[in-house]
């Protein structure tokens, strides 16, 4: 039996506590303490779930996700299973269309969930053995305690059509319409004077659970249409497509500015989103060069790297200069070296001739071995007061034969030896 608002606020106070436990879990609570920001999606965009969906656009917890001609199917096949997409983005006010086809089943719900960090929720809720409505529904701040959150609005065949579901939602007021038919509105002083009211950045989930399940509290067991029998599986839920637009355009984060958790407290960090890059296939600028960083740098740092430069190059000058002048040092004493060797064979050399000058020889006139040409030419043995030169072997003598033939004789030190013409230019 479908239950009425007055049913909702019959029901026990435990099973509304399970029913709200089950939906507003989070994992910072930033009215408590401190939270990472946020990323925020900071523009409009139409998701179209006939298309596979980027991972990092949407995640899918709990199940899985099959995208199909008709959109994606989120399929429950046994216990347990809650398959859902979570978007990887949240909002700040903003307008949320989802064009969805609930799941048949008793005990089953197809749900269109914005959730936020400090338990701020606002639903729409298909209760799968009810076809004739849905269900609006809020929390603010995990506040479990209010008995007049949800309404029950007229649908037709919502487990065999498609039907838009939109959420209009601003810091003022919050609007839920079916089929852009406008079905309720929330202000925000009706909300326990605004303190009850969302409004604190929002993520999106969409997703179909077992509100029906038998480990379940009592309570929810009964707002969700009864048990669920598991034997009955397949449950389907589809979802063709979702329009979001973030009210906050151009911000790339969100961050709780303190612990009070009201709107004014949220703080916009502005930038490209990492969705915005992805959705719109925007590039992210080049690495900077080295050399745009150096341009990057303030005067003072580059007269500072300048000036290391600087003495980094006096550092390699002063090492050349070193090594240059350790060269130069080796280079004179191996020159003074050769000098003192030179000088020696030259004193060598004079006291040489002023021993044969003494013996009457004129060194001028001396051939090879201290002979003169005289003397060369005969082939003798020569010997010279206080001398002692020999030839060991004795040059040879030129046969006539080979002077008749018209050989020359050259110095020994020459290109020919004596009667080498007779072997043409063997010798040469």
């Amino acid at each position: 039996m479908l239950p009425n608002l007055r049913g909702l606020v019959g029901l026990s106070l435990a099973a509304l506590l399970g029913l709200a436990t089950a939906q507003t879990f989070t994992d910072c609570d930033p009215t408590t303490k401190e939270c990472p920001e946020e990323a925020a999606l900071g523009m409009k965009y139409n998701f179209d779930f006939t298309q596979e969906s980027n991972g990092s656009t949407w995640n899918v917890e709990a199940g899985n996700a099959n995208y199909q001609k008709d959109g994606v199917l989120l399929p429950i096949n046994a216990k347990k299973q809650a398959p859902t997409l979570v978007s990887q983005f949240t909002i700040m006010f903003g307008r949320v269309e989802v064009h969805m086809k609930a799941a048949r089943g008793k005990g089953i719900v197809s749900s269109i969930v914005l959730l936020s960090k400090d338990r701020d929720e606002i639903d729409w809720e298909l209760i799968g053995g009810n076809e004739t409505h849905v269900q609006s529904n809020y929390f603010g701040k995990g506040n479990e305690t209010l008995f007049d959150r949800a309404f029950w609005h007229p649908l037709n065949k919502p487990m065999d059509e498609f039907h838009n579901y939109t959420l209009l939602w601003t810091a003022k007021q919050l609007d839920f319409f079916v089929d852009t038919e406008k079905v309720r509105t929330l202000m925000y002083e009706d909300a326990l004077g605004g303190k009850n009211y969302p409004q604190t950045p929002m993520t999106v989930k969409l997703g179909v659970w077992a509100g029906g399940d038998p480990d379940n509290s009592k309570g929810v067991i009964e707002w969700a249409g009864g048990e669920t029998n598991y034997d009955n599986v397949p449950f389907h839920m589809y979802v063709k497509s979702a329009e979001i637009e973030d009210f906050t355009t151009g911000a790339k984060a969100y961050k709780y500015g303190d612990l009070t958790g009201s709107w004014e407290s949220i703080q916009s960090i502005p930038g490209n989103s990492t969705q915005r890059l992805l959705l719109l296939d925007i590039k992210p600028p080049p690495a900077p060069t080295i050399s745009d960083k150096f341009n990057a740098l303030p005067s003072s740092s580059k007269i500072a790297i300048y000036g290391g430069a600087g003495g980094a190059a006096f550092v390699r000058a002063a090492a050349c200069l070193i090594s240059c002048c350790r060269k130069r040092r080796q280079g004179a004493r191996e020159a003074k070296a050769f000098r003192a060797k030179q000088e020696a064979m030259d004193r060598e050399d004079e006291a040489y001739q002023i021993e044969l000058k003494a013996a009457g020889i004129s060194p001028d006139a001396l051939g090879p071995s201290g002979m003169t040409a005289q003397e060369f030419a005969s082939g003798g043995v020569v010997k010279s007061p206080g001398l002692d030169r020999s030839m060991d072997p004795p040059m040879p003598t030129v046969p006539a034969a080979y002077q008749g033939a018209g050989a020359s004789i050259k110095s020994p030190t020459g290109s020919l030896r004596p009667g080498a013409a007779a072997y043409g230019d063997a010798a040469r």
